[in-house]
């Protein structure tokens, strides 16, 4: 069982946050700059916290080094992730 979900990144913001949904893509905040993966961790961080699930199961596996970036969540079915963040708009 596993989710996917798109992103749009914005590092280098202020605070790490989840913004909401912006078209398609949940829109993400991270303080973190976007070099050596740091964006990314921080992204993956940010949501396995939200989602109540380990760092571990989060994962990129479309967009290393882009603003739209697709997640991998291990432990959540699609269901699951639509029930705690929403549908997209």
């Amino acid at each position: 069982m596993s989710a996917r979900i798109a992103l749009h990144v914005t590092p280098k913001s202020g605070r790490d946050e989840i913004v909401g949904w912006r078209g398609g893509e949940l829109s993400v905040r991270v303080s973190a700059p976007p070099e050596d993966g740091k964006a990314n961790a921080a992204v993956c961080k940010l949501v396995a916290k939200r989602l109540g699930v380990a760092k571990s199961t989060v994962r990129v596996v479309r967009g290393d080094t882009s603003r739209h970036k697709t997640l991998e969540i291990d432990t959540l079915s699609e269901e699951e992730l639509a029930a705690v963040l929403g549908g997209a708009s």
